[in-house]
C-alpha cells in the first residue's frame, strides 16, 4: 500500500509500510551487530524494573483511593452494611469488565506466568500488562479478601515478556525477563529489592547464574528506588521490637514453625476445596451470586477479612492484636481468656475460604496478603493460646512477625522470599536467626504433605510444571504432538504377505501400524520380524498380515508428558513408540527425535 505525501508542492508516493518495515529489519540488524543480547537483556532490566515498579505503585494507590472515594461518606466503619454489599459489587464489577473487555482468564497470576514459562515459549498476552491491574483494583478496594501482588507479578511478567517479544530475543532471554518484571514488580510493591531477587529465582524458578543475576539486580534496584522516590523510605509495617531475640525462646520458635506448617497445609486444601466447591456452579453470574453473598457475611462478621488485610497486620505488630477481635461481631460479649484464642482459630480458617471463595467467584487477586494475614494470627495464636495453657508469655508481636513468615514459606513453597520479604517490610532484622527456623521448620512440614506450592500443584498435576531441575525442565517444554511422526505406512490386518510387501517396497521405515478401516489401531509389523519369510513368493497369498502383527507393550496418548515419554524410552529397548487417542492411530514418537530436540532446547534453554 502507498500513501501520497506532499514534499515541496508535488504529490509523491512512498510506500510507507514497505519503508517502516525496512526502517525496522535495518534497526534489528544494527542492533544485533551494536548489542550483544547479554547487554541488551541488562538495559531492557533496567527498562522493565522501572515500568514494573511504576505499575506496583499505581495500583497500590489506585487500590487506596479507590477504597477511600467508595468509603468516606458512607460511614463505613465495623458495623457497617457496607461490609456485606461491596464485596459482591466489587467482584460484580471485576467479572463484567473481564467478560466484556478483556473476554480471557486472568485469575491466579504466577500460575499464569509458570504456564506461560513452561508451555507457551514464555510469551504472555500484551493486556497482561494492565487487565490483572484493573481487574485487582475493582475486587480488592470494593473488599476482595485477596492481595494484589499475584496481579502485579502477572503485570510486571508481561511487561517483560512483550518487551522481550518486540526485542526478538530468544525463549532464554525472554524467560529471563519474564523473571526481570517479576523481580520488580515485588521490589516495587514492598520496597524490598533482595525479596524481589529471592522470590524470582525461587518461585518463578530462574536459574541463579551471573548472567541472570546482573539483569533481576539491575531491575529490583530501579523498581525499589522508583517506590523509593514515590512513596518515601518507612517500610510496610512500622514494627518496634518488644524484646530482644533470646537464645531460650528459640524451641518455641521451633514448635511455631511445625504450627504454620500445618496452618499452611490447610491454607492449600481448604483454598483448592473451596475453588473446586463454587466452581461447579457453571453458571459465573449464579457462581458470583453464591460467592459474593457468602463472603459478605463473612466479613460483616469479620471486618478484618476485609481486602488485603494489612490494617489487622499493623494492629498485631503493634501489640493490639486484641483489637481484631474487637473489630467483629464478637466484640461486645464479655469473653472469657478461653473464647479470645478461640475466635482468633476461627478467623484463621475463614480467612482462606474467604479468599478462595473472591477468587472462585469470578475476583482477581493473589495469596500473599492472605498468607501474610494468617501468618499474623498464626503467631497471635500461638502466644495467646501458650500463655493460657502453660502461663508462659511471649513477646506478642516478635511472633506475630515470624509467624507472618512461617506461613508464607509453607503456602509458596519459598523459605528464602518469607524470610527476606518479611526482614525488609518489617526492619525485623534483629529476628533473623528466629525466622529462618521458622520458615525452614515450616517448608520441611507443609513439603511432607504438599510437595508442591499453591502456584505450582494444579501445574505439576497436569505436567506443565517448569522446575529448577534441567532435565525435567526441558521435558515440560516439550509436547508429544511437536513431536509427532506420520510417515509410517499403515497395513490393513485383511492384506496379504504379498500385498504388504509392496508397501514395504514404497515405505522409509521398518515399522507398520496396523490399523482397520476405522484407523482404529491393531498392531504393528515389525520387518525385522518377518525378513526371513518376506521374499518366499509361494507364502504372498498364505500368509495375511493379521498372523504377523503384534500389540506393542506400550503406548502413548497425545496428551502424555514428554517426562512419561522418556521414562518409557528408558526403560523400554523401543527406538519408536505409538501414539493413540481414543484407540485411534496417529502416529509414533521416535527415540532418536526426542533426543535431538531435547539437545536443542537444553541448548536454548541453558545460560552461557
Amino acid at each position: 500500500m502507498s500513501d501520497v505525501l506532499k514534499l515541496y508542492g508535488l504529490n509523491i508516493r512512498i510506500p510507507l509500510r514497505v519503508n517502516v518495515l525496512q526502517f525496522r529489519d535495518s534497526l534489528q540488524k544494527w542492533r544485533l551487530k551494536k548489542i550483544s543480547d547479554r547487554r541488551l537483556v541488562n538495559i531492557l532490566g533496567v527498562i522493565i524494573g522501572f515500568l514494573s515498579g511504576l505499575s506496583a505503585i499505581i495500583l497500590k494507590n489506585t487500590v487506596y483511593y479507590t477504597h477511600a472515594f467508595i468509603t468516606s461518606d458512607f460511614g463505613f466503619g465495623s458495623n457497617s452494611f457496607l461490609l456485606f454489599f461491596l464485596p459482591l459489587i466489587g467482584i460484580l464489577l471485576t467479572v463484567l469488565f473481564i467478560r466484556y473487555f478483556i473476554k480471557d482468564d486472568i485469575s491466579h497470576g504466577i500460575s499464569k506466568v509458570l504456564y506461560a514459562i513452561s508451555r507457551n515459549s514464555s510469551l504472555l498476552k500484551p493486556h497482561n500488562t494492565f487487565s490483572s491491574m484493573i481487574a485487582s483494583t475493582l475486587t480488592i478496594a470494593f473488599g476482595g479478601s485477596v492481595g494484589a501482588e499475584a496481579p502485579i507479578v502477572l503485570t510486571g511478567a508481561s511487561i517483560g515478556s512483550n518487551l522481550g517479544r518486540i526485542a526478538k530475543v530468544s525463549y532464554k532471554h525472554r524467560t529471563l525477563l519474564i523473571g526481570c518484571g517479576a523481580a520488580g514488580a515485588i521490589a516495587g510493591i514492598f520496597k524490598a529489592p533482595i525479596a524481589g531477587i529471592v522470590f524470582t529465582i525461587e518461585v518463578i524458578m530462574i536459574d541463579l547464574t551471573m548472567a541472570t543475576l546482573i539483569p533481576l539486580l539491575l531491575s529490583a534496584i530501579t523498581a525499589s528506588v522508583i517506590s523509593f522516590f514515590f512513596l518515601g523510605d518507612e517500610v510496610l509495617f512500622s514494627f518496634t521490637l518488644e524484646s530482644s531475640f533470646e537464645l531460650s525462646r528459640l524451641p518455641f520458635y521451633a514448635i511455631l514453625g511445625l504450627f504454620c506448617g500445618f496452618v499452611s497445609l490447610y491454607f492449600i486444601r481448604a483454598s483448592d476445596y473451596t475453588e473446586s466447591k463454587l466452581k461447579r456452579i457453571s453458571n459465573p453470574f449464579h457462581r458470583l451470586l453464591v460467592g459474593g453473598v457468602i463472603l459478605g457475611v463473612f466479613i460483616y462478621i469479620f471486618p478484618s477479612l476485609y481486602g488485603e488485610g494489612y490494617d489487622a497486620l499493623m494492629l498485631m505488630l503493634n501489640g493490639h492484636g486484641t483489637e481484631v477481635v474487637n473489630q467483629s461481631l464478637f466484640g461486645n460479649l464479655q469473653m472469657s481468656s478461653f473464647m479470645f484464642p478461640v475466635i482468633l482459630l476461627i478467623i484463621m480458617l475463614t480467612k482462606v475460604i474467604a479468599m478462595a471463595l473472591t477468587n472462585a467467584a469470578g475476583g482477581i487477586g493473589g495469596v500473599f496478603a492472605p498468607s501474610l494475614f494468617m501468618g499474623g494470627l498464626s503467631g497471635l495464636f500461638f502466644t495467646r493460646t501458650l500463655d493460657l495453657l502453660t502461663g508462659i508469655r511471649m513477646p506478642e508481636n516478635n511472633f506475630v512477625l515470624v509467624g507472618m513468615a512461617g506461613v508464607m514459606a509453607g503456602v509458596m513453597h519459598a523459605p528464602l522470599t518469607a524470610i527476606f520479604l518479611i526482614a525488609e517490610i518489617t526492619g525485623g532484622y534483629q529476628l533473623l536467626t528466629p525466622l529462618m527456623l521458622t520458615s525452614a521448620i515450616s517448608f520441611i512440614t507443609i513439603q511432607y504433605f504438599e510437595p508442591h506450592s499453591i502456584y505450582t500443584k494444579k501445574l505439576a498435576e497436569r505436567g506443565e510444571l517448569i522446575t529448577h531441575h534441567k532435565d525435567k525442565a526441558v521435558l515440560s517444554m516439550m509436547k508429544v504432538t511437536d513431536l509427532l511422526e506420520t510417515n509410517f505406512k499403515t497395513v490393513s490386518p485383511d492384506a496379504t504377505l504379498g500385498d504388504f510387501v509392496k508397501i514395504v517396497a514404497s515405505s522409509e521405515r521398518n515399522v507398520f501400524p496396523v490399523v482397520d478401516h476405522e484407523n482404529n489401531f491393531l498392531g504393528v509389523v515389525f520387518i525385522n520380524d518377518i525378513r526371513h519369510i518376506l521374499f518366499q513368493q509361494e507364502l504372498y497369498n498364505k500368509i495375511f498380515v493379521r498372523d504377523l502383527m503384534f500389540m506393542p507393550d506400550v503406548r502413548v496418548s497425545p496428551n502424555d508428558t514428554m517426562e512419561d515419554v522418556a521414562k518409557l524410552f528408558q526403560q523400554t529397548a523401543h527406538y519408536n513408540i505409538p501414539v493413540i487417542k481414543d484407540g485411534k492411530y496417529i502416529g509414533f514418537v521416535s527415540r532418536a527425535n526426542v533426543f535431538s530436540n531435547y539437545r536443542k532446547l537444553l541448548k536454548e534453554f541453558s545460560e552461557d
